[in-house]
């Protein structure tokens, strides 16, 4: 075998494996798993098969720069019951600060958190938690804001699990992350959950850095005080990077259209529309929770993370659709 004859991708599994020397070692190259946490099956085919046909040359092929992959987070890369995690973290600095806002004990979503209202709470979605976020973390830095962020994650445990949040993250989606960047595909981050909550701790988690998170946002602005300038946090919500406003957000700070997009809910819907609808090499992908023993079961009737039209759409714009039960070996890191 010559070196001409090696395609980029068998260049890259060789040089992993640590020899060009052997060619007997090659059929074993081949057989490397990189989703040791999926199990076989048209799921997992079907994601080898995409990464496959976009990176080597031929009609699918996707050029570098255009290898675009986007994922909400709440629910596509961590569990977000039995509320969504950042949700968590401002519950005490809404009744902590309530005393202070005689006007919240009439106002959703403040009136709901202070009575202990989860019902009404959830069906606010995550507008409402950007609401929350917004309104309580107002005066504050940005420095300041995401130091708490990143304190509450030290501190702050799981109620089913009593693990810290950033450690229920998906160990099937973490392969997936590594695997798409081994292929040269940039990962995103595009949720509807607060961006300066989530930048403080998603390269950490996810490898995926600061700059490549888009999600909804208070307004800011900036300050100089003597010599030291800052961006202060206002308490008004600027954009919500949910629904249709995921497309939006997309196209206000990636700039170009995916080629791959995952998520777990209705509020992803237009985001899959957004990078399906094209031309071209396309990939859909939806988790579906049905592991109630391991993790939660829902879709249709949940105030967190409903998965109604989007699972209707799905076999019509062939997305694939994840089954958490049959499809993941393990859930999260530490079941392995």
């Amino acid at each position: 075998m010559s070196f001409a004859s090696l395609t980029r991708r068998t260049l890259l599994q060789i040089a992993l494996v640590g020899t060009l020397a052997c060619p007997v070692m090659l059929p074993a190259i081949a057989q490397a798993d990189p989703l040791p946490s999926w199990n076989e099956g048209k799921t997992k085919a079907a994601i080898v098969d995409f990464v496959m046909r976009t990176t080597a040359p031929g009609p699918d092929f996707v050029a570098v720069g255009d290898r675009i992959a986007t994922f909400d987070n709440d629910g596509t890369l961590w569990s977000e019951q039995p509320l969504y995690f950042q949700l968590a973290f401002v519950l005490d600095r809404v009744k902590a600060m309530a005393k202070d806002h005689p006007e919240w004990k009439d106002t959703q979503p403040f009136k709901a958190v202070i009575e202990g209202d989860t019902k009404t709470l959830m069906a606010g979605g995550e507008k409402g938690i950007v609401e929350l976020l917004a309104a309580t973390s107002s005066g504050m830095s940005v420095e300041d804001f995401s130091a708490s962020v990143v304190e509450w994650t030290k501190t702050a445990r799981h109620p089913r699990f009593d693990k810290p949040y950033t450690e229920l993250v998906f160990q099937p989606m973490l392969e997936l992350l590594a695997y798409l960047r081994a292929n040269d595909y940039q990962t995103f981050i595009v949720s509807g959950g607060g961006v300066e909550f989530m930048r403080p701790w998603t390269e950490g988690a996810y490898g995926i850095p600061p700059q490549q998170v888009v999600g909804s946002s208070g307004k800011t602005e900036f300050k100089l005080d003597g010599d030291t300038p800052s961006i202060q946090k206002l308490p008004a919500i600027e954009f919500v990077d949910d629904g249709p406003g995921k497309p939006v957000g997309i196209n206000r700070f990636i700039g170009k259209r995916p080629v791959f997009a995952a998520g777990n809910s209705d509020g992803d819907l237009q985001m899959l529309q957004w990078t399906t609808l094209n031309s071209g090499p396309r990939f859909g992908m939806i988790i579906h929770h049905t592991d109630a023993k391991r993790e939660w079961a829902y879709d249709r009737d949940s105030h967190i993370g409903k998965l109604d039209k989007a699972l209707d759409e799905a076999p019509k714009r062939g997305w694939t659709v994840v089954d958490m039960k049959d499809d993941w070996k393990v859930i999260y890191p530490f079941e392995k």
